[in-house]
């Protein structure tokens, strides 16, 4: 596979060469993006195949090959998914470093927003789990549109907060890995918790407690 993790959104539309009309030009593209990122996400890239998410769509696996091309195109455009609808919750996150607050209030804003985004679309994390697997090419194309531009507004939050003393004094990067980490596998494997707690049956009970949890992490 070759993928450019520059510019991965010129390489999803080389994909879509020789006229072939953008995934906005199918109905419920949107939908069948999604379906196809929780299927990545329970099987992974190599064991998920398009007639599998062709099914769990409702639609005719020839209709995906002709908008997207091949599997690997379908699946830039789930990142692309992705990376859209993460955007506000970076611009937000970017935005609380000059913030009127105090440095520590501005990781618990910043948790509070990450946790509203998890709770959102918990198969992200799912799909992000299953992507690190790899260490290759499509991992790559994930961090440089996903994970590096949070990890780029997110970690100087912690390290102005470490600096004033306001929060204890642990490596930044770790501190990020962790609460990020913590966070996102605990909403995404929440059948697994469930099996222990009835947390996951209340879905507002659950994400307080994911929040107060990860604020005493702090």
């Amino acid at each position: 596979m070759t993928v450019s993790t520059a510019r991965p959104a010129q390489a999803a539309k080389e994909k879509r060469s020789r006229g072939r009309p953008a995934c906005s030009a199918i109905a419920g593209s949107d939908s069948l993006l999604k379906s196809a990122r929780q299927a990545f996400a329970k099987r992974g890239f190599e064991a998920t195949s398009v007639r599998e998410i062709a099914r769990d769509s409702g639609v005719d696996p020839a209709l995906i090959s002709h908008h997207f091309g091949s599997k690997e195109a379908l699946w830039i455009a789930v990142v692309e998914q992705i990376a859209q609808h993460a955007a506000p919750m970076i611009d937000a996150t970017g935005k609380l470093r000059t913030a009127d607050l105090t440095r520590r209030q501005r990781v618990e804003r910043a948790l509070v927003i990450f946790i509203d985004k998890v709770f959102s679309d918990p198969d992200i994390g799912m799909f992000f789990s299953t992507t690190a697997t790899e260490q290759g090419e499509r991992l790559d194309l994930l961090t440089a549109r996903l994970l590096r531009p949070y990890h780029d507004v997110f970690v100087p939050l912690l390290v102005d907060a470490i600096r004033s003393d306001e929060l204890a004094p642990n490596d930044p990067e770790v501190l990020f890995a962790m609460l990020t980490n913590a966070v996102s596998k605990t909403v995404a494997y929440s059948h697994v918790l469930s099996i222990f707690s009835s947390l996951p049956k209340d879905p507002a009970k659950f994400k307080r407690a994911v929040l107060v949890t990860a604020l005493s992490m702090l």
